[in-house]
């Protein structure tokens, strides 16, 4: 739909001349992934000067110890890889390369206080982990809910959406909003107004997995009954369907084969959690008005065959609602792509 503007290659020595380096770090349940970024001070509006010069994954391990360990070690991995080394720096100690570090995490995140709380799949209570990374590594240290941060890395990868949907003309004095839907373990949106993040009041902006609508009325972690999660989170689609791993692809083709002996089972599925997914899709637009809805995570990753499927299920709805029909929300959709580290980019971004 759009040219892809992150560009994953080797500084050369005219690049590097002008680097101003960022250091950008995903954490996840079972990895944890840094990436070395320079990025335009424009890139968010344009998506334009974002390159990934270099890229480390290790396992993630479990415990509050580990995490710190674990990030400290990847962040260390990109100050000393060669790509950074290749950056021209005057100052004998070569910090001035670096504008700093991004820190992408699930859990409760504080970012203005560096804080983050809950990481149940890495039994992490509470972290400091601002402080702690910054004294171990002598940077700056900006920590981002990990939904957000691939938020920004998902609008600088499709150069803000300028390509997608119709009759998109945006001025610089003109107030624009870009959403980013996360089909991941959990469900969620990161919101970014100008291309910057909205936090809200209290950091909890898009936490739509928890608007309790879902017709089956499962009981969700958070307390509640019926979240659109519980239906369409990651978690929740394998206990629907156990059989595949991933579940989705299988969903899917089962479906569309009427000759299938899982053929109905998987047509309710599909109902459920493409429902579940039309429904946050609609609580966007009403709520946000999104010029562009991006669609990304792990569940995402199933590709056209899942938006297609999305596609079906809105235009379904548009026969019978002119108002839903008004919003051409088919139009604001975005398959990001999945091959890219937009968490641990977004991550960069921040920092």
């Amino acid at each position: 739909m759009t040219q892809t503007n992150i560009v994953v290659s080797p500084a050369t020595d005219a690049f590097a001349q002008t680097a101003r380096l960022r250091i950008g770090v995903d954490v996840g349940g079972t990895k944890i992934e840094g990436v070395l970024v320079d990025a335009d001070e424009h890139a968010l509006r344009g998506g334009v000067g974002v390159r990934v010069l270099d890229s480390v994954r290790v396992p993630a391990r479990r415990g509050e110890r580990q995490v710190v360990e674990d990030v400290s070690t990847v962040v260390n991995a990109m100050m000393h890889s060669e790509a950074a080394l290749h950056v021209s720096d005057d100052n004998d100690s070569g910090m001035s390369r670096f504008v700093g570090v991004g820190i992408g995490t699930p859990g409760r995140v504080d970012s203005a206080a560096g804080v983050v709380e809950n990481i149940a799949n890495l039994d992490v209570s509470r972290l400091d982990i601002s402080n702690e990374i910054g004294a171990a590594c002598g940077l700056s240290v900006r920590v981002e809910n990990d939904v957000n941060a691939a938020a920004l890395g998902a609008y600088a990868l499709i150069g803000g959406g300028n390509h997608v949907g119709h009759d998109v003309n945006i001025s610089d004095d003109t107030d624009d909003t870009v959403a980013f839907l996360n089909l991941g373990t959990g469900l969620a949106a990161g919101i970014l107004r100008n291309g910057r993040l909205d936090h809200g009041s209290s950091g909890v902006v898009g936490e739509i997995g928890h608007i309790p609508v879902e017709r089956h009325r499962w009981q969700c972690p958070c307390g509640q009954c019926g979240c659109l999660e519980t239906a369409a989170g990651g978690g929740a689609i394998i206990r629907q369907w156990p059989q595949a791993n991933p579940p989705m692809p299988d969903v899917l083709a089962k479906a569309s084969d009427p000759s299938s002996p899982d053929y109905e089972l998987a047509m309710d599925v599909k109902r459920t959690v493409i429902g579940a997914i039309a429904d946050a899709i609609d609580i966007l637009a009403v709520t946000v008005d999104p010029r562009v809805i991006m669609i990304g995570g792990g569940t995402a990753r199933t590709g056209e065959p899942l938006m297609a499927a999305i596609q079906e299920e809105l235009c379904r709805r548009e026969k019978n609602s002119r108002f839903i029909e008004s919003l051409h929300l088919c139009d604001r959709l975005f398959l990001v792509p999945g091959t890219e580290p937009v968490g641990a980019i977004g991550a960069a971004l921040s920092a």
